[in-house]
């Protein structure tokens, strides 16, 4: 297929999930923030006359007694909790299959996802299968369910993912590790609880990592061909807050204003990445954590300075705009302010410690990493610029050759 064609069938497909998007807009959560907000959101669940509902989390976070003041609270309100703590990075889908049985085996009428994108994730297709008497890979694809999710409700354990208000949710195949995505406002929770005091137990790795992510989703969103006013205004005040708090929430994990911004940063990315989509970065970073294990977060770090590079050419005034809006550009022409923009990403890498090499990359991988990567992008996701094969394949080479 020639770049041309390719390019005119994307926009042909794009122009229909446009109309999509606009006649089913996303529904938002109830949003609670602050410390202790996550006991609150418990009285939110009792409130909605939820009988027994099943926690969605992973060992570690269980082992560290994270969940027990949740369930705690749960049970002062009459709430009955199952509790799933069998959640992996980058959840598969025989794990996602594992909740569903425990949440039908014990009869649960509602979801609580308590942790990072991996336990939000598996807890969304959890829930959505639930509601409609489904197994997890039937609903991988776009609007597939017919009926809504149990009701779902999360708190969120990083500061990143913005999943907590997104209407998608990946999954991976157990054989392949190729990510599979659940695209469907109904996964959007009623209710999620941005609890700073929740978050500030998070290593300083995963909160880099976590940061660039939410970073990403943003960045993608400004520069999309469906970004609008109201995504601009999302994504450019979650921008200038990641630049601003992100260094904080590093250097001291314990400042809880700093993780506040950052989860209300996440959380704004998320909304913006809902209506203008995401782009060549994020296709990239899950074929490097479908064949290299890199998580979703680091991989994502990896791929973000190449593709603005390789947008520059076409997205110089808009991140110039986005420098502006961050205060990190004033008197600078549109050029070099787009500059100062990219080279502020990659200074921001090197600050958090960001270790952005790909042990192990086997050209040999290269080909069919790019046809998933372009099969994920293309006719999904409104990018300003088409990537030819060989493109992508400077990017990969140069990721190794870093390497």
């Amino acid at each position: 297929m020639s770049h041309l064609t390719t390019v005119l069938k994307s926009k042909a497909k794009l122009a229909a999930l446009k109309l999509a998007v606009t006649v089913l807009p996303a529904p938002r959560p109830i949003v609670l923030m602050g410390p202790d907000s996550a006991l609150q959101l418990c009285g939110t669940v009792s409130h909605m006359g939820v009988r027994k509902v099943l926690i969605v989390t992973d060992a570690v976070l269980h082992k560290l007694g994270v969940i027990d003041p949740v369930t705690a609270r749960l049970k002062e309100y009459g709430v009955e909790t199952a509790i799933f703590t069998g959640v992996t990075p980058d959840p598969t889908v025989s794990v996602v299959e594992k909740g569903l049985s425990m949440l039908r085996n014990e009869r649960c009428d509602a979801v609580l996802a308590l942790g990072g994108g991996s336990s939000i994730d598996a807890a969304k297709v959890m829930a959505l299968a639930a509601g409609n008497s489904k197994q997890p890979r039937d609903l991988i694809g776009i609007l597939k369910a017919r009926k809504p999710s149990l009701p779902l409700f999360v708190i969120p354990s990083t500061t990143g993912t913005g999943s907590e208000v997104s209407i998608g949710a990946v999954i991976s195949d157990d054989q392949t590790h190729q990510k599979g995505i659940v695209i469907d406002p109904r996964v959007v929770p009623v209710a999620t609880a941005l609890d700073p005091v929740i978050m500030k137990g998070m290593p300083r790795s995963i909160t880099a990592d976590t940061g660039i992510d939410a970073l990403t989703h943003a960045v993608e969103a400004w520069v999309a061909e469906f970004a609008n006013e109201d995504t601009d205004f999302f994504a450019g005040a979650a921008v200038r807050m990641i630049f601003n708090h992100l260094p904080v929430a590093y250097a001291d994990g314990n400042n809880l204003e700093a993780r506040e911004a950052m989860a209300l940063a996440s959380h704004y990315a998320g909304l913006a990445m809902n209506k203008a989509g995401l782009g060549y970065v994020h296709g990239i970073a899950h074929q490097l954590g479908a064949h290299y294990g890199i998580p979703h977060g680091r991989a994502n770090s990896i791929v973000l300075p190449h593709v603005l590079d390789f947008n520059r050419d076409v997205s110089a005034a808009r991140l110039a705009k986005l420098a502006r809006l961050s205060g990190i550009s004033t008197s600078q022409s549109d050029a070099q302010a787009a500059d100062t923009f990219i080279s502020h990403v990659r200074s921001l890498l090197t600050d958090l410690n960001i270790d952005t090499r790909v042990p192990n990359m086997n050209a040999a991988d290269f080909p069919d990493m790019i046809a998933a990567a372009f099969t994920e992008v293309h006719g999904t996701y409104a990018v300003p610029k088409y990537m030819q094969y060989d493109d992508a394949l400077h990017i990969l080479q140069t990721l190794k050759n870093a390497s």
